[in-house]
């Protein structure tokens, strides 16, 4: 088997890190965690599982996936995120490909979870995306918003990850926070102007591409659920956009 490295980021992942770390050594000869300055015990369970910690402050979604890279000992990369796992289908998958073409990606479908339910609605399955590539051919796009692989081709292997997205509704709230939060900021480093009319633009966005596009409509109460906080993230990072340029034109005011 062509050997391969695991690539993940971290911030206090303490209750995901070593499931994710023990998932990567299925396929991987090393795994290689990047740090973003953790203040619980992510780096002391990191390397007690196997990996190599870098520490890093957060430089975006894009960089920070790309930063640990250039420190792995092979070409191929599989890049998790700390609350995925391969699925079965996926670890056997991955042993039995050749990796011979460094222009070819690979993509899993994920399951995504919320608490042990397993959310099927409005898109959230199949949600493909691109996990295996070759660093001389292929690699993270520089957004410091949501990044993906960059690929000349992405192969489909029809496997899966596990995505343990949220321990349960509360949690998803919470994350629609931080997540909105790092979204307005990238935005506003790409120049993304402010506007009084974006935030409720893009919600009533989401919601019918949730509800109408993506069938949410027909899938009861997680058709719902989705299409509300998707509604809701796309509120507040445009809000939250809004206020940074608030907030800065104060502080030159003052």
């Amino acid at each position: 088997m062509t050997p391969i490295t695991g690539v993940v980021i971290t911030l206090n992942e303490e209750k995901q890190i070593a499931d994710c770390i023990r998932s990567l050594f299925r396929v991987c000869d090393e795994v290689i965690v990047v740090d973003s300055l953790s203040q619980d015990d992510t780096v002391r369970i990191a390397e007690a599982e196997g990996a190599r910690v870098i520490e890093q402050a957060y430089l975006g979604d894009g960089p920070q996936k790309a930063f640990g890279v250039p420190y792995a000992s092979h070409d191929w990369i599989l890049a998790l995120d700390a609350d995925e796992r391969l699925d079965d289908d996926a670890v056997t998958c991955i042993q039995s490909l050749g990796l011979t073409d460094p222009s070819t990606a690979y993509a899993f479908r994920r399951k995504n979870y919320v608490g042990h339910h397993w959310i099927r609605a409005a898109g959230f399955y199949p949600d493909s995306v691109a996990r295996l590539y070759n660093r001389t051919q292929a690699g993270y796009e520089p957004k410091k918003g949501h990044a993906a692989v960059k690929a000349p081709k992405v192969e489909p292997t029809g496997t899966h990850l596990h995505h343990f997205t949220y321990h349960d509704l509360k949690h998803w709230i919470e994350r629609i926070n931080q997540l909105s939060s790092r979204d307005a900021w990238a935005m506003k480093d790409r120049g993304v102007p402010a506007s009084n009319w974006a935030p409720a633009l893009h919600a009533l966005t989401a919601t019918l591409r949730k509800l109408i596009l993506k069938g949410g409509i027909f899938q009861g109460s997680d058709g719902m659920t989705v299409a509300m906080t998707t509604a809701f993230r796309a509120y507040m990072k445009y809000a939250k956009l809004n206020e940074l340029y608030e907030n800065e034109r104060v502080n030159r005011q003052a």
